[in-house]
């Protein structure tokens, strides 16, 4: 956690590496500390420290989303990773970072997360535009 990076295990059990903030990282310590977990073991675990299955994350995930108020979208998790996609680059992020962050080996399928409106190509264009004022 000192140097900001996470390791995350994905599809076909491919590991990569993602930067958080520091703010994210202060919650981490409060978290670890309040659940007094292991710093070497998992993050998010069983009681008994084994990982979490896919379908129990999706399940707390979806009622998560109702006690916040609002119904889970269809495919709770990828549409938080499409979301989370959309805004990174909305906020400036590299296409070239992000596919790294989503662990995509083509820039192809991080081009269907990259789905911005035109208003989104508008704000970029005059941001970045030589005639802009």
């Amino acid at each position: 956690m000192e140097n900001l990076l996470l390791t995350l295990e994905g599809k076909g059990r491919k590991q990569r590496i993602v930067p958080f903030s520091f703010a994210l990282r202060k919650v981490l310590y409060r978290f670890i500390a309040d659940f007094k977990l292991r710093a070497d073991g998992l993050l998010i675990a069983t009681r008994d420290g084994a990982s979490v299955l896919r379908m129990t994350a999706l399940r707390s995930v979806k009622k998560l989303c109702l006690q916040l108020g609002f119904a889970p979208p269809s495919r709770t998790l990828h549409a938080f990773r499409h979301t989370f996609a959309v805004f990174y680059l909305r906020r400036g992020g590299s296409v070239f970072h992000l596919q790294k962050v989503l662990g995509h080996s083509s820039l192809e399928m991080t081009r269907r997360y990259a789905n911005l409106s035109t208003v989104d190509l508008q704000a970029v264009h005059e941001r970045v535009s030589l005639l802009s004022k």
